[in-house]
């Protein structure tokens, strides 16, 4: 599994942190930025990994800001992108399971490190169900292609 990693000068320190972790599971990340606390636009970081990810150059995307919510909104405008803001272990599982969800978007300013952790752990490990959700997903995507510009 090889997962886009990056975030904003907010989201700076908690990236660090899940980088750290996942090396320390053995899981290959690349780093997409920012590299210092200096302040960047989160756009940009949410565009980067959002399409590295839309061209399958990587399985599955990490994005933190301050508070999650605008990196996240930045990576879904990427379409195939389907960002998930979690602050709990059920959502992570919920938009693994029933959203398909392939990037992660995390506050910093909003939990803590260890449960970043877990929920980067659940959402790692959860699969997507298919089913029922795949019908939901494909609707999703008939959006995208509805408004999407040539």
């Amino acid at each position: 599994m090889k997962i886009a990693v990056g975030s904003d000068h907010g989201g700076f320190l908690l990236k660090d942190v899940i980088m750290k972790y996942l090396k320390e599971k053995n899981i290959d990340f690349t780093d997409f930025g920012c590299f210092s606390k200096d302040s960047v636009d989160y756009p940009d970081i949410g565009q980067a990994v959002g399409e590295a990810v839309a061209a399958g150059e990587y399985d599955k995307g990490i994005i933190c800001c301050g508070t999650g919510i605008g990196i996240s909104i930045s990576a879904n405008k990427v379409p195939g992108v389907r960002a998930a803001l979690c602050g709990d272990c059920f959502s992570a599982k919920a938009s693994r399971e029933h959203n398909d969800a392939n990037v992660l978007a995390l506050g910093e300013r909003v939990i803590g490190a260890e449960l970043a952790k877990m929920i980067v752990d659940t959402w790692l490990s959860s699969e997507f169900q298919g089913g029922r959700h795949g019908r939901r997903v494909e609707k999703i995507a008939k959006i995208e292609e509805k408004y999407r510009r040539s």
